[in-house]
């Protein structure tokens, strides 16, 4: 998992020969006037706007989510935003089986941490990188960046 500021994002391009394009694509954007939906780039880059009522830690851990195929690169875009993370390694209780039409697996395994994104912050998820997002009191609006792993 990596946490860090978008004026940072070009420190991570050689981790991953997608990541340059991401974060060109979203820093192309006006990301204040986005309008929530799902959208395409090309190239194995897919991403979604969301803007929704954020919910409990508790509610967010009933879907304590991994992927397999895909990195997610949240943006925060106005939070803030918590999440629950904990290594895939650790966790022992999958809820069901992997779905791999939507390309998610989920836990019924606790957080070991939680940490909060801010305005212009993300979190890049690997496959083994189990995650709880949309933690807020508020409404929160982020991008979502799918990035072949």
């Amino acid at each position: 998992m990596i946490i860090d500021n978008l004026d940072n994002a070009a420190k991570y391009y050689g981790v991953h020969p997608l990541f340059e394009k991401a974060f060109e694509y979203i820093n192309s954007q006006d990301l204040k006037n986005f309008e929530p939906g799902k959208f395409d780039i090309s190239g194995g880059l897919s991403g979604a706007v969301v803007e929704k009522q954020g919910m409990t830690a508790e509610e967010s851990a009933a879907k304590f989510e991994c992927h397999d195929n895909n990195i997610d690169i949240q943006l925060c875009i106005t939070g803030p935003e918590a999440y629950g993370w904990r290594p895939r390694s650790s966790c022992s209780s999958p809820k069901g089986e992997y779905n791999s039409e939507k390309d998610v697996l989920f836990y019924d395994d606790a957080p070991d941490m939680h940490f909060t994104l801010n305005d212009n912050q993300f979190a890049i998820f690997f496959p083994e990188d189990v995650h709880a997002p949309m933690i807020a009191n508020g409404v929160v609006k982020k991008m979502i960046i799918k990035v072949k792993a």
